[in-house]
């Protein structure tokens, strides 16, 4: 018995050339933070000002929102354009659907922001996610009528993206209570996964891409989970660095993305 756990790739070149070239830029991306090539949100949204004072910057709240609100509007638009393709189908719109209005309810509700957002910055994340979410609702689309991968992860999956977005929305509450109202200050963050990891949001997030991966069974997926998690391995590393420049006290066993290894 053949034991595949991806869809075959449907015929189109453009489509076989989508995973390869998210992988890319996502790992791009990644390559860029490490090197201090940051993009400019959170506490990076200033780095390097002096030199890009021309730049048009936008407030955080404003900025999260044009983040994701493209890519919510694509799930939400997902249902209309392809109302059928069975239940993998719906599960994976509704899993992309849920994330990002997730996201633009945090940011409405939860966050607490202290800085800015370059206008560039926001629109490559914004088509990014745009461009992400799109793609991997259409090739699922794709797939209809193609065999269906004979390892079945689509239960799985739905557990893995309750565990992650549950995470992460936890860890982003713990966060948005670290900040008094008026204060613009960063603090030690504590409580969860904080303990151990310094970006568990981050690891959960991960988590929820590798839990659509798994509901998808897509190389596009499966391209868009590894990009992620290397994009966000990137940032937390970069981040982890900001804290120890910042905090003499900054207890040197807390890791920056996964307990006791990174």
């Amino acid at each position: 018995m053949d034991h595949t756990f991806l869809f075959q790739q449907p015929p189109p070149a453009y489509i076989r050339a989508l995973p390869p070239i998210t992988l890319l830029f996502l790992s791009y991306l990644c390559f860029s933070e490490i090197i201090g090539k940051h993009l400019q949100y959170s506490k990076f949204w200033n780095v390097n000002s002096q030199s890009k004072s021309n730049q048009i910057k936008l407030s955080s709240k404003t900025g999260m929102l044009f983040l994701y609100g493209p890519a919510f509007l694509a799930g939400v638009a997902s249902f209309g354009l392809f109302p059928y393709g069975g239940l993998r189908f719906l599960l994976l719109k509704s899993a992309l659907t849920i994330h990002f209005f997730k996201r633009i309810l945090e940011v409405l509700f939860v966050h607490k922001f202290s800085g800015g957002m370059v206008l560039d910055s926001a629109i490559l994340i914004s088509g990014a996610y745009f461009s992400l979410a799109a793609s991997m609702i259409y090739v699922q689309h794709l797939t209809e009528g193609l065999p269906q991968p004979s390892i079945d992860l689509k239960y799985q999956g739905v557990v893995i993206f309750l565990v992650g977005i549950s995470g992460n929305f936890y860890h982003h509450y713990l966060l948005s209570k670290l900040r008094e109202k008026g204060d613009r200050g960063y603090k030690l963050p504590k409580g969860g996964l904080f303990n151990l990891v310094l970006c568990p949001h981050y690891l959960f997030e991960i988590l929820a891409f590798w839990g659509i991966f798994f509901v998808s069974q897509t190389a596009l997926s499966l391209s868009c989970a590894l990009g992620v998690a290397l994009y966000l391995a990137g940032r937390s590393f970069v981040t982890r660095k900001w804290y120890l420049s910042k905090f003499e006290n900054f207890p040197g066993e807390v890791k920056a993305l996964v307990p006791f290894v990174f």
